[in-house]
């Protein structure tokens, strides 16, 4: 509220002292026709200098700003990826019995455009997963969630986050599997409805973790080539490359 009365009087002094400045010059020169011109002309490019500055100008600095807070953004999901979510994708498409059906556009190569990673996420999203649950690999999952929780946290601590919906919503996902996995002692004999439950907590994890691996290997093609051809020998679907992540 204070703010707001400094604000009002701030205004209003700054309209005083332009009509202060318009009184002189009518003191000096006794001439109110080139003020009222002068008065009219500054008023008529108002709209104009609106038009510059809040929707031209100020878009561009937000477009520049949101394409550095990007940059530090995948920074941020490089990390992620190389400590937990190639691993993550090589495990849960385990699972998918389905796999054979998009497996062909989750190997992108040196010579793909931007269009072909635009055409791999669409049919990603399409991609109906068929989920058959290992308690085996399941039990490995577990742990290995277990033993990422603390590097989780700490990216869901970092504010910049914000700016990132599904990524966030992603790891509230990884978390979700992870807290659901925890709880459960016996993983090689659980009942058929834990099974379906964890089905459903992995197939949410699984779509939204490719989708956003392959506008990350986008970014790396764009923007860093030498970490794109890193990422292509240990892409998590190749059976050639997946090796080296095991």
């Amino acid at each position: 509220m204070k703010r707001f009365n400094w604000q009002i009087w701030f205004g209003l002094g700054l309209i005083g002292l332009s009509a202060g400045l318009y009184w002189i010059h009518y003191l000096i020169f006794h001439e109110s026709h080139h003020i009222f011109i002068f008065l009219v002309e500054d008023i008529a490019f108002v709209p104009i200098e609106v038009l510059l500055v809040s929707l031209i100008i100020h878009r561009l600095l937000s477009l520049r700003e949101k394409r550095a807070m990007m940059k530090k953004l995948n920074m941020v999901i490089g990390t992620f990826f190389n400590d937990t979510g190639t691993q993550m994708l090589h495990m849960l498409s385990d699972f998918d019995i389905q796999l054979n059906e998009i497996q062909e556009c989750l190997i992108p190569d040196s010579g793909w455009k931007e269009k072909d990673f635009v055409n791999a996420m669409n049919k990603a999203r399409n991609h109906d997963a068929l989920i058959r649950v290992n308690p085996a690999k399941l039990g490995m999952m577990k742990s290995f969630l277990a033993g990422r929780r603390d590097f989780l946290l700490r990216l869901l601590e970092n504010p910049n986050l914000l700016e990132h919906e599904s990524f966030t919503d992603l790891l509230w996902a990884v978390f979700h599997l992870a807290d659901e996995l925890s709880r459960r002692e016996k993983i090689n004999d659980l009942p058929e409805k834990d099974l379906k439950h964890l089905t459903g907590d992995i197939n949410r994890v699984y779509a939204s973790l490719i989708t956003i691996w392959l506008n990350y290997m986008l970014h790396l093609k764009q923007d860093y080539p030498y970490l794109y051809s890193l990422a292509l020998r240990s892409n998590p679907f190749d059976a050639d490359a997946a090796v080296m992540i095991r």
